[in-house]
């Protein structure tokens, strides 16, 4: 009974010092990795794009919290993104046959039962940031995914001011107002003026020119609203002050962007 109760502390002992050095290297690569709930650790078998991976398992693993540039995949008349053979490289260099764990911070599975994980590769690379950093993903968040915007955001804006990968192509570039109609269904940043915030059939609108009923606008509705208030931040306070926008562009009245989550507006000045 000792012996046994030994081996069982023992092996305790080893599993708590194990987790407490990983701890540490995460903290090492990003503080606030910290606060993510742990998920498996597996090696990574395959990159099937800049921002998707498998583990040995057959788990499919999209990184959340980015967006790199698109293949097909298979989708019939799709067009690769420019950049996007060149992202998978970057992640294959970063992670293939790499152990990597997986952290959570936000829904884990989306409806392909695909992992929504944020990545460390052997306790010292965060997978997600170092995309960013290197130019070949985006920021792209999800109402109920938002986990270490501000540190993501920030790796993006150093690759994107020192025009690195992505950055140098015009596919990719900070659109405006005036020009983000001619980018209907693409994924886009627009940076402008909010020019008037007003309010219609429960929604807020952030209005960036004078015809209201063509020009570009955000949209935010009544319950996405709710996500707003409990960040502390009224909508209408953006009038007057430039903006960055990110999300899909849709025709509706002219181009728009739905805003679902306050991370999608970058308080520019």
């Amino acid at each position: 009974m000792i012996l046994g109760f030994s081996f069982v502390g023992l092996r305790g002992l080893i599993a708590a010092l194990a987790l407490s050095v990983f701890v540490g290297a995460v903290h090492a690569v990003e503080p606030a990795l910290e606060g993510l709930e742990h998920g498996p650790k597996a090696r990574v078998v395959e990159v099937i794009d800049g921002d998707t991976v498998v583990l040995a398992d057959g788990l499919q693993v999209r990184l959340v919290g980015i967006q790199a540039p698109k293949l097909p995949l298979g989708r019939k008349n799709f067009p690769t993104w420019p950049l996007g053979e060149e992202a998978k490289s970057e992640l294959e260099e970063i992670v293939q046959g790499r152990d990597v764990q997986l952290l959570y911070g936000g829904r884990p599975l989306d409806r392909n039962g695909r992992a929504l994980a944020h990545l460390v590769v052997d306790g010292e690379i965060w997978v997600q940031g170092e995309m960013l950093e290197r130019g070949f993903a985006r920021v792209y968040t999800f109402p109920d995914n938002r986990a270490l915007v501000p540190e993501l955001m920030m790796r993006e804006r150093s690759a994107r001011e020192a025009r690195r990968g992505i950055w140098t192509d015009v596919f990719y570039a900070l659109r405006t107002p005036e020009t983000v109609g001619a980018y209907i269904d693409g994924y886009e940043l627009v940076e402008g003026r909010v020019r008037r915030v007003g309010q219609s059939g429960g929604r807020t609108y952030l209005n960036f020119r004078a015809d209201f009923k063509t020009d570009f606008t955000a949209v935010i509705s009544s319950r996405d609203g709710r996500l707003f208030e409990a960040a502390g931040i009224d909508p209408e306070s953006y009038e007057g002050h430039v903006v960055r926008i990110r999300g899909w562009v849709e025709s509706l009245n002219g181009p728009m962007i739905e805003v679902t989550h306050p991370e999608q507006i970058e308080l520019v000045k």
